[in-house]
């Protein structure tokens, strides 16, 4: 099985948003004023607040085997004072020094669930480590290899934005009662306006628990930042296009007029994953004529179209299932993120599994998340120093707990 790093090589040239780039060490394109080489490269950029500092030649220098071995010995060393969150998506290299691997409902809930720790090092993205650092204890510290690691949907919708369109939507529709419902992939900032309005946070695995219920208490919700994923939820329930509308931050009223506002149960965001974007109808057509029985199943933040196509549609953890409960012989084709495909190819190679899109572009910031910033950090700890500490300060952290305590009492459906 070729690696993620060869995949990408040989097929970038086919399209212009992947970029041969990629595969090199993070730190070689951690100035670019992007969200770096990779499927989100044509992404709006929102620099972040505190850039990754350089590493110090010890890392970069250091061989693959060399880092596996220096990784090792600090993880022995540190035993269970630290555990190590590992993302679907990280690169192999990540994952298998992982104490948990999950999706991002999945990784919260260990966090939440090992108040022994005294430290955890989250493999993953910004917004993922905030959301950490928010469930576990106060003493325990929360680690982000590398800063530079967000995320291009969480930063496509702001706090001032969200607040504007609240009093917008207010001033428009007097009276009514209207929910925020925020996919994880947000900020904490934007967590704790949910947590302060009555509103929740939601992961991909339990998003329709979360819609249904929000319904209980307002006849009208606001789906932020993933139009897709709030697009697909809503349409599962029964709602209709017809009473949706999307909306536009940069626009008054969102884009819309106050009529489609009121015709409108759900309000969603105009935000979406760089990644999930990229597949298509057509690659599901084409895996069909070429594997006649492939199961297809894809991630719901693609496009309603490509879901509406597929056999089936769910988390990175439904998809994981789905794989685990076929049988020797299937194929199934996934749309959702590189990594996670090949892995799972590894992982059962009596089986075709294969991603749907033929241009590789993985989640351009978990790969970030290079082998020389896990050992860093993890070395870092080891002499007594928390590198790289995600602290949400606590008047939002108190707030976006709120939020976070009604996601995690939400179970999937």
């Amino acid at each position: 099985m070729p690696s993620v790093a060869d995949l990408i090589t040989r097929k970038a040239a086919q399209e212009a948003t992947c970029d041969t780039e990629l595969p090199a060490e993070p730190w070689q394109t951690a100035q670019n004023a992007s969200y770096g080489p990779g499927a989100s490269r044509g992404d709006t950029f929102a620099p972040l607040p505190t850039p990754q500092a350089p590493l110090p030649a010890r890392y970069t220098q250091a061989s693959p085997e060399e880092l596996d071995a220096m990784i090792a010995a600090a993880k022995e060393q540190l035993g269970d004072r630290v555990k190590i969150l590992g993302h679907f998506y990280q690169r192999d290299e990540i994952v298998k020094f992982a104490d948990f691997i999950g999706d991002s409902f999945n990784l919260a809930q260990q966090a939440k669930a090992h108040p022994e720790a005294e430290a955890f090092v989250f493999c993953g993205v910004h917004f993922m480590a905030e959301t950490a650092d928010i469930l576990s204890g106060a003493d325990q510290a929360v680690v982000l290899p590398n800063l530079n690691a967000g995320c291009s949907m969480a930063d496509m919708a702001n706090l001032a934005q969200v607040e504007a369109c609240f009093d917008q939507l207010h001033e428009a529709l007097p009276g009514e009662a209207i929910v925020p419902v925020t996919y994880m992939n947000s900020a904490a900032d934007i967590k704790a306006f949910c947590g302060r309005n009555d509103g929740v946070v939601c992961t991909s695995s339990n998003a329709a628990t979360v819609l249904k219920e929000a319904f209980e208490r307002a006849e009208r919700v606001v789906f932020l930042p993933d139009q897709h994923l709030g697009r697909n939820t809503a349409r599962a329930m029964g709602i209709t296009d017809e009473q949706m509308c999307m909306w536009n931050p940069n626009e008054p009223l969102g884009g819309n007029t106050a009529q489609q506002l009121a015709q409108a149960k759900v309000i969603l965001w105009n935000g979406f994953c760089s990644v999930h974007r990229r597949f298509t109808v057509e690659q599901i057509e084409k895996a069909r004529a070429e594997y006649p029985g492939v199961h297809v199943v894809v991630h719901p933040e693609c496009p309603a179209p490509v879901v509406d196509a597929a056999d089936s549609s769910g988390s990175t953890e439904v998809i994981r299932r789905v794989v685990e409960n076929s049988a020797p012989g299937d194929v199934i084709a996934i749309g959702t993120e590189i990594n996670m495909v090949n892995r799972l190819a590894q992982q059962y190679p009596d089986r075709t599994i294969f991603c749907l899109d033929p241009v590789v572009c993985p989640c351009s910031t978990m790969y970030r998340i290079h082998p020389a910033y896990l050992a860093w950090t993890l070395e870092s700890l080891l002499e007594g120093r928390v590198e790289n500490q995600i602290a949400v300060p606590e008047a939002t952290a108190a707030d976006a707990r709120v939020a976070l305590e009604r996601m995690l009492a939400a179970k999937p459906c």
